[in-house]
């Protein structure tokens, strides 16, 4: 994105591109900007945030400013240079996707796990958008320029996703979207004994005040974060282990993840949020050799986008998707549902 409003001193005869934005929000206790980005640009270095800001790079309510600048409620952060950011200059791949539904307005795909669904900071290829660009021409941009992207999922969660190959189709879905009125459920295996047989979290979700690459949930202060609301009910009760069905109704970054650890019940193998570690169970060889080998099966976090609704953006029909739970899922479920009739859970 080019900035018209810059000092020419520092423009000169420069296009500036923007690479990232933020506005702090107005609960932001003062904090520098340096420190502001690192929690905000996922694999970032702090020498390399202080090499931009050298560079005059770093803009606060668009004046150039140093690394120790404090960081304040409302201030709207950006970061330009002048190249394009690496994502603006996507080129097809011949990747794998799994389509498993396409007609003239939209895709729907089933994602495998690990791949990413977007370029952004640290990966430029091998994403679902490089290998949609290979395989369908012409696809609309989003508010973020991002070709055919609705919504998105995790890079370690599978399942199911709606791509748009219009822009008739892009806005209607992703009103719909902003609405709250396309359906998404998700499987998700968590640890510890969900004793309600259904329930709801709300709580905004918003970034990690100390862990950049995490997000949290802030109960108390509703200025902080965006709301999130989940639903869920219970599938199987495994002992140390409970099987769930999610409903977002909302979509924030990570939102079952995090609402699931605010809970107390961290998803199975989420290395981001402790859930890699042995949080339930007992103390005994056994176990722990039971439990590192699911980890083994199951390489990432137990979360599956099983089904999509959303009214068609031409015909208005209702379309309801749903999808397999995943191989590396299923066996991990299998083995825990073994394990809980052997000990009798």
């Amino acid at each position: 994105m080019e900035n018209d409003n810059l000092d020419p001193e520092f423009q000169g005869e420069q296009v500036l591109h923007e690479h990232f934005s933020f506005t702090a929000d107005p609960g932001q206790e003062p904090l520098r900007v340096d420190k502001y980005l690192m929690n905000r640009v996922e694999n970032a270095t702090r020498n390399k945030i202080q090499n931009a800001a050298k560079e005059g790079s770093i803009f606060v309510n668009d004046i150039v400013v140093k690394s120790s600048y404090k960081v304040k409620g409302g201030d709207t952060v950006r970061v330009l240079f002048g190249h394009p950011p690496y994502e603006n200059l996507l080129v097809g791949e011949d990747l794998p996707i799994d389509v498993v539904y396409e007609d003239d307005s939209l895709i729907i795909v089933n994602k495998s796990a690990g791949m990413v669904v977007h370029p952004g900071h640290g990966n430029y290829s091998g994403t679902l958008i490089n290998g949609l660009m290979f395989h369908f021409d012409n696809l609309p941009q989003n508010d973020k320029q991002r070709p055919g992207l609705v919504h998105r999922i995790d890079k370690d969660t599978t399942g199911l996703l709606v791509v748009a190959k219009t822009e008739t189709a892009m806005t209607h879905l992703s009103k719909q979207f902003f609405d709250k009125s396309s359906e998404r459920k998700y499987f998700a295996l968590v640890w510890g004994d969900v004793k309600v047989d259904s329930g709801t979290i709300e709580g905004n979700i918003g970034r990690h005040p100390r862990n950049r690459l995490q997000m949290t949930v802030f109960d108390e202060d509703e200025e902080i974060g965006k709301p999130a609301v989940t639903h869920y009910k219970v599938l199987e009760r495994l002992g140390y282990v409970t099987f769930l069905e999610c409903q977002l109704e909302t979509g924030r970054t990570h939102q079952i993840r995090i609402h699931m650890k605010h809970i107390g019940h961290t998803l199975f193998n989420d290395e981001r949020y402790g859930g890699d570690a042995i949080l339930k169970g007992t103390s005994f060889t056994k176990y722990k050799q039971f439990v590192d080998n699911c980890f083994k099966l199951l390489p990432r976090q137990a979360l599956h986008a099983k089904t999509l609704g959303f009214e068609h953006p031409v015909t208005g029909n209702w379309m309801q998707f749903d999808s397999e739970i995943p191989n590396d899922m299923h066996l991990v479920l299998e083995k825990w549902r073994q394990y809980a009739v052997h000990k009798n859970l």
